[in-house]
């Protein structure tokens, strides 16, 4: 693996990194808003403005991206306005929604939250995860979950991987034909840390953001680790694998462990094994 290069800095805390083909690296500030945009000639410029909260997004197949924040909705092109595709009052006791990922089919995975991270009490509640169908319609599929946080499939789409940050845990579900999940099993405790945000590589390996643990961890599907990638900042919150090839690791982080509330930075590092390509949101926006 080459040496990490540092992409772009003074950011509160970035998360949500998603891959554009055609533009780029895409990423939000949860507390001061808005989504950027790194290209490949290293230029950064704001793809959406204002919104805070977006823990996580995804391509939608008519351009523009869905995002997660107080509600799931769809922002681009395709719709003057923003178009929410999933409401926080559809379950109650929720207050919005953090990371999110697309399955092969173009469904939304995305997690909830039962009440804020950044309250000074913690966390009282606990989230779901929840599917947008391609069809619009939305169900629950498991709950009990302390803080989500990151969401990836394996390559044969067989096995939902899921963060629980407040629990240490990476759940794995087993997904059915329909999109629907079995119960989940923990794959994996992390210990010391925090898992966040995490990827998935074509070879089945799960990549996480360890905040608060200063690295990237990886597992192999059968849950044998290798050796953690080293961060240069204490909060990596989120990865994303990008590049022509897929071969370009991304690991954004927060400001936390920084002397600055805008110590939140963007990383590159080339890696030998390349990502999987994310299937763009095909949820119809109606």
């Amino acid at each position: 693996m080459e040496q990490m290069e540092q992409l772009a800095t003074g950011y509160t805390l970035i998360e949500g990194p998603v891959w554009d083909p055609d533009r780029g690296l895409l990423f939000s500030d949860v507390h001061d808003g808005g989504v950027y945009c790194i290209s490949p000639d290293g230029a950064v410029s704001t793809a959406v403005e204002h919104r805070r909260g977006i823990g996580g997004m995804a391509l939608h197949e008519a351009g523009g991206l869905v995002v997660g924040g107080r509600n799931v909705a769809y922002k681009g092109p395709a719709r003057e306005s923003t178009t929410v595709l999933l409401e926080r009052e559809t379950v109650a006791d929720i207050i919005g929604f953090n990371d999110l990922t697309t399955d092969s089919a173009g469904r939304i995975y995305a997690g909830s939250l039962g009440g804020s991270p950044f309250a000074a009490g913690g966390i009282s509640g606990t989230g779901f995860l929840h599917m947008i169908d391609v069809d619009g319609t939305s169900r629950v599929l498991s709950d009990g979950v302390k803080l989500t946080n990151g969401l990836g499939f394996s390559p044969d789409g067989a096995t939902l991987y899921h963060c629980d940050s407040r629990s240490d845990t990476i759940r794995a579900y087993s997904v059915n034909n329909d999109g629907t999940v079995g119960a989940w099993r923990t794959f994996a405790q992390v210990g010391k840390g925090v898992p966040d945000g995490l990827a998935v590589a074509e070879d089945g390996s799960i990549w996480v953001a360890i905040a608060r643990g200063d690295c990237v961890r990886v597992w192999d599907a059968d849950g044998t680790e290798r050796e953690p990638i080293a961060c240069p900042l204490h909060m990596p919150t989120s990865v994303c694998f990008g590049g022509a090839d897929l071969r370009d690791l991304y690991i954004v982080t927060g400001s936390e462990g920084t002397d600055s509330d805008h110590g939140g930075t963007v990383f590159r590092m080339r890696v030998d094994v390349p990502g999987l390509p994310l299937t763009p949101a095909r949820v119809r926006l109606n």
